[in-house]
């Protein structure tokens, strides 16, 4: 058994506790039962013989010698009725025994503890219970004569057997103990199989885990069938498994993708500096220094998506609030995207609102909001299509969206588009976290960011934005 696992606390602290409570079971009934036994002993006693009965009957036999104590102390014994449920002494003031019911000599010798006390009791009676000179177990109950003054002349002394309640005693004990074994054997059977159902899955889990943490991706937990805390547990850590691996071939795509955005510019870069400087042709410099300009500008922008992401991971991403107009800074964004629309063959449709839509908010993370979303669709439309820019403003929000008549993106894609180095088109340039920075700078001017697509057809990216309010 492992130190410390759930099986063995579960010995110490359960099984210790029901040990415990059913020996305090055990030991109350063994104790109830033994006082309700003695209690029926002496029931049994005052039920037959009471002290006034005793004491009538010796009204004739006192106030004289002992010799018609003694006489009286006979009569009494010899014709007491119930000689078959318990032995009677008679006996005298100076603790002789004078008669037994058992028709023997018993020794003026034995010791008669109940008698003692109960000469010294202002009731005359008193109750013991112990061994007598055979070693039977007993109950004595001694009832004092007294004679008219008050004086002693003597004492009946009755005797019931506890041997036969003992024995009964012994025997509700062992019932009881048995019991008390069967039933902790039986909470300890089904607890150790109960306990073990947790701990085999767990320690399954715990194997799984291991083998993912050393990157096994593809290593997963067999599921029970038992539809309980375990058993999702299992599927929570399949699942876990799953998005792991999936996220570990996104990052590796991200690697890829980045290697490879970084390395055309860089190559043409150095090509066209080579030639550049073999060439020396006036022409051939001026076109190899556009693209080298070109070509920087790309590597910046990638750089820059690199340095968002890492601020927006490590929570270093805030706003520097000012006052901006939500609509002045689209229309800037499109200005901008203007000619990139005749270079690429794409329409770019938009209609400026005449309304303005004051919000405080970080202008430099709004201009990268309209750029990401406006870069993006502009790199999944081919020639010939169409990028259309909509603006409305109300009351509370500027509602802004941005639609293109692209590749679209897949059911199954379209719920990641804004998680970290996702790519639903591999074949397209970009980082695949232009969406991600979108996203977060959305949520930290409290907007929000929808994506609606249709594979073929195009992509729908909404943006709204809470603004100040405007005049009616």
């Amino acid at each position: 058994m492992r130190s410390g696992g759930i099986t063995r606390r579960w010995v110490v602290t359960t099984l210790s506790f029901i040990i415990f409570i059913l020996v305090v079971v055990n030991v109350s009934a063994s104790v109830s039962i033994k006082s309700y036994y003695y209690a029926m002993a002496e029931n049994t006693i005052d039920s037959k013989v009471q002290k006034n009965a005793v004491q009538t009957f010796f009204k004739n036999y006192i106030d004289s010698d002992k010799r018609l104590f003694e006489e009286g102390a006979r009569e009494f014994v010899e014709n007491f009725g119930y000689r078959h449920l318990m032995h009677v002494w008679a006996v005298s003031d100076d603790g002789d025994i004078l008669v037994s019911s058992a028709g023997f000599y018993v020794d003026d010798a034995v010791d008669i503890p109940d008698y003692t006390e109960a000469s010294a009791s202002e009731t005359g009676t008193a109750i013991w219970t112990g061994y007598n000179s055979q070693g039977e177990k007993i109950m004595a109950k001694t009832f004092i004569v007294n004679n008219s003054d008050g004086s002693q002349a003597g004492a009946i002394r009755l005797i019931v057997s506890l041997q036969d309640m003992d024995r009964q005693h012994i025997k509700y004990t062992v019932f009881i103990s048995a019991l008390c074994l069967l039933a902790f054997a039986l909470v300890a059977v089904s607890g150790m199989f109960f306990i073990r159902s947790i701990v085999r899955p767990v320690v399954r889990i715990n194997e799984t885990a291991k083998l993912i943490a050393k990157g096994d991706f593809n290593a997963r937990v067999e599921s029970t069938d038992n539809n309980d805390e375990i058993s999702e547990l299992c599927d929570t850590v399949n699942y876990m498994s799953e998005e792991i691996a999936r996220s570990d071939r996104v990052k590796n795509d991200f690697i890829s993708t980045v290697s490879h955005e970084l390395r055309t510019p860089l190559t043409a870069i150095k090509g066209w500096a080579e030639t550049i400087r073999d060439i020396g042709d006036e022409e051939m410099t001026a076109k190899g220094i556009e693209v080298i300009i070109s070509e920087s500008d790309r590597l910046y922008g990638i750089v820059e998506d690199l340095l968002d992401f890492s601020k927006m991971q490590s929570g270093r991403m805030v706003k520097r609030a000012e006052p901006v107009d939500m609509i002045q800074e689209l229309n800037n964004a499109v200005a901008v995207f203007d000619d990139r629309s005749k270079r690429d063959g794409i329409s770019l449709i938009y209609t400026s609102p005449e309304e303005t839509a004051p919000m405080t908010a970080d202008r430099s993370l709004i201009k990268q909001v309209f750029a990401n979303i406006l870069d993006n669709a502009f790199k999944y439309t081919g020639q010939g299509g169409r990028v259309a820019v909509f603006a409305e403003v109300t009351n509370e929000n500027v509602i802004i969206s941005i639609a293109d008549t692209g590749c679209g993106i897949s059911k199954e894609d379209l719920p990641h588009v804004t998680e970290k180095f996702y790519k639903a088109n591999m074949s397209v340039r970009g980082s695949g976290i232009g969406l991600a920075v979108v996203d977060e700078i959305v949520r930290l001017h409290n907007g929000r960011l929808d994506v609606a697509s249709t594979v073929g057809k195009g992509t729908v990216v909404t943006v709204i934005f809470p603004i100040d309010g405007k005049d009616d």
